[in-house]
């Protein structure tokens, strides 16, 4: 009978010690987890400036259409403001707001980010131009999405508020508007959303400014990219 106990107590002794130490490597692995996320938020802090463009592949259901008519994987964009010492994303969602920068990295898909900025920024992006950028960008806070891709401001997507932004506050054009009738679509997945949105009745001399366009602006560098 005591052999019995004896067992007994080995076993769950055994057991506890298990148990123990799968609760202690998952508090490790959390806890350098998050120690390499804060490490990446300081790292990125130091490297960003006030004006800086960032560029994401949205997981939203019209995202796979943009890539696929513009060919390439950015479908999604804003621009990267400081405010007390914290970096928000002004973006045209649903509505026109302000992300702070982590949410708005998290919301894009793998986390996958590129930051870029205009050549010879410290001559163009003053404080007195970032200034006139921010007040511009207020006249759109609050307005819908577009989503039909109009050149008006009465609704408005993410890369024409990029757009517009640079161009009414610095008179830079940053990337080359195009015609609906310029992108590619051929692909299925790009005539269903095309049908969704306009029936048979498509804008095809409408001006666009793609999230491609202005990623692949010569007038633009690269300070930083994520995954």
């Amino acid at each position: 009978m005591k052999k019995i106990f004896l067992i007994a107590f080995i076993c769950i002794t055994l057991s506890f010690v298990v148990l123990t130490i799968g609760f202690g490597h998952d508090c490790n692995d959390k806890a350098t987890k998050d120690s390499f996320v804060e490490f990446k938020n300081e790292q990125l802090n130091t490297k960003i400036k006030d004006g800086d463009i960032i560029f994401q592949t949205s997981i939203s259901n019209q995202s796979k259409a943009i890539q696929l008519a513009t060919h390439s994987k950015y479908s999604h964009m804003g621009i990267i403001y400081k405010n007390k010492g914290t970096f928000y994303v002004y973006e045209a969602i649903q509505p026109v707001k302000t992300t702070p920068l982590q949410e708005w990295i998290q919301r894009g898909k793998d986390d996958h980010y590129v930051i870029k900025r205009l050549k010879n920024v410290e001559k163009k992006l003053t404080p007195a131009t970032l200034k006139k950028m921010k007040e511009i960008g207020e006249l759109y806070k609050g307005k819908d999405y577009d989503l039909y891709f109009e050149w008006s401001d009465d609704k408005i997507y993410c890369s024409e508020l990029v757009w517009k932004i640079y161009k009414e506050a610095l008179g830079i054009e940053i990337g080359q508007l195009q015609k609906l009738s310029e992108f590619d679509t051929s692909h299925p997945i790009v005539q269903q959303k095309l049908k969704e949105r306009y029936g048979n009745k498509i804008p095809s001399d409408e001006k666009v400014i793609s999230p491609a366009a202005m990623f692949n602006s010569s007038k633009l560098i690269t300070v930083e990219e994520y995954n």
